[in-house]
């Protein structure tokens, strides 16, 4: 900082920027070169696998029709042999959750029957799903 004393006014102090103009000078060069000299690791990233044609669906839907049909997921089932489908679904995958969706024209114990198999298979926790749920989707 300079100062001038003396003259008709006294004291004058302005400051001196030159000194300043010079240090931000040199801190644009550092910032400029230091970049191109810099070289980070080289990352293995990981690749993404094609899945494979075995792969369940992430959610299970059992479908029961009117007449009494069951269907996994659109692929029809036996009644008998649903226990054993859900079985091999669920050796694959950590979770067990499992969606029943009933035609409203069923007895409720055929219903019942089928949430047993579902439970006996392992499957917890068991959802319920309504056409009107569907219709709202």
């Amino acid at each position: 900082m300079g100062m001038l004393v003396g003259g008709k006014r006294g004291i004058v102090s302005e400051m001196n920027v030159v000194p300043l103009i010079d240090i931000l000078l040199v801190l644009l060069v550092i910032f400029m070169v230091i970049p191109h000299h810099q070289k980070g690791l080289q990352a293995a990233l990981p690749q993404q696998s094609a899945p494979g044609p075995d792969v369940p669906p992430e959610t299970v839907i059992v479908h029961i029709d009117a007449d009494g049909s069951l269907r996994i997921n659109q692929l029809a089932v036996e009644p008998d042999q649903l226990g054993a489908r859900l079985q091999e679904l669920f050796a694959s995958r950590s979770d067990r959750v499992v969606f029943l969706q009933a035609d409203r024209a069923l007895e409720f114990q055929a219903v019942a029957q089928v949430l047993d198999l579902m439970q006996t298979a392992g499957a917890t926790p068991i959802g319920l799903l309504s056409s009107e749920l569907e219709k709202n989707r």
